[in-house]
């Protein structure tokens, strides 16, 4: 059997979204401009971007006994995701709140819920159920630490491609690493990792140094608008990003990752994989909300082939994508 899907271990999560002209200071009211209730949470984010990039997805995680729960479901479903390795455990759903301002920019609260209830032999569970159709394994951190250490290392030992997107930041035990081939923190999640300051390409390298240092074999560092660094025992490649609009960066990370690792699953070079992770996450901040912003296999492609041909940089290149998210969703 052929293993082109994608496993993804994570959260799930009902994402309530405020959309204001700016974000409020401490203590203060600010009046919204709009409101959405959908799926989030950075493991369905992933799971719905890989399966919209065209690999064959799995989700593994926990939803809690609620209204959310058919939310989260039917999400994921309606994306094409399947939901086999989804458990119901008593309890509540997990919930993000949003907040997103009029640049695009915006902050998050996440109660993780019923995400807490993931356990290392549901995961245990979940690998072996789909290993036979499923190389490559992404994880983050919205779940516990311990479980997503326990993934990558089960992950690694069932020959999967283990892809660890660290987010939000947070202390990991020191092991995890040799178990990771692919970590793609953004510049804020490498600083708070590596102790190293990312402002750009070159303090970009030092910190994807530390990571190879650990065991990690390909280390990705995210740069928003200045691209991203891939670095390898072999190269350093730095990728230019492109330019689009933004009105909501809020699953920019997990559209790189999801559409990275659908690609590594189909078979594609590493870098050719990397630039359709960074036309996923260009497209995913020209609409607003998480997952009713990531983009189809279409969209990337059309993305991507108006890059190679026709506008090459700037604000032309930018309408094109907003263009093409538009005529493909």
């Amino acid at each position: 059997m052929t293993r082109t899907g994608v496993l993804v271990v994570g959260s799930i999560t009902a994402d309530v979204t405020a959309f204001t002209r700016r974000l409020p200071r401490p203590g203060e009211t600010v009046l919204g401009d709009d409101f959405t209730l959908v799926l989030g949470g950075k493991g369905a984010n992933q799971a719905v971007a890989a399966a919209r990039s065209g690999a064959p997805t799995w989700m593994a995680g926990c939803v809690g006994e609620d209204l959310f729960r058919d939310l989260a479901l039917d999400g994921l479903r309606g994306h094409g995701v399947e939901t086999s390795e989804v458990r119901t455990v008593p309890g509540r759903t997990g919930v993000a709140h949003i907040r997103v301002d009029a640049s695009g920019e915006n902050d998050i609260v996440i109660t993780p819920l019923a995400n807490a209830s993931l356990t290392p032999e549901m995961v245990d569970e979940s690998i072996a159920a789909t290993r036979d159709r499923t190389s490559v394994l992404l994880l983050q951190l919205e779940v516990r630490a311990e479980v997503t250490r326990h993934a990558a290392r089960a992950g690694a030992e069932a020959g999967f491609t283990v892809v660890l997107d660290p987010a939000p930041a947070q202390q990991l035990p020191d092991d995890i690493w040799e178990y990771v081939d692919v970590v793609t923190p953004n510049e804020s999640e490498a600083a708070a990792l590596t102790g190293v300051e990312v402002d750009g390409p070159e303090s970009a390298e030092r910190a994807a140094r530390w990571f190879l240092d650990r065991g990690v074999r390909h280390a990705l560092i995210t740069l928003g608008g200045a691209g991203a660094v891939s670095v390898t025992a072999e190269a350093v490649r730095h990728f230019p990003a492109f330019p689009v609009t933004p009105v909501d960066t809020t699953a920019a990370g997990d559209a790189f990752t999801g559409a990275f690792g659908a690609a590594l699953a189909s078979g594609l070079d590493a870098d050719t994989a990397v630039r359709r992770g960074m036309a996923a996450g260009a497209l995913a901040t020209t609409r607003p909300g998480a997952s009713p912003s990531l983009p189809d296999l279409a969209a990337v492609d059309a993305l991507l082939a108006a890059a190679d041909t026709g506008p090459t940089s700037g604000p032309a290149l930018a309408d094109a994508a907003t263009d093409l998210e538009g005529a493909a969703s």
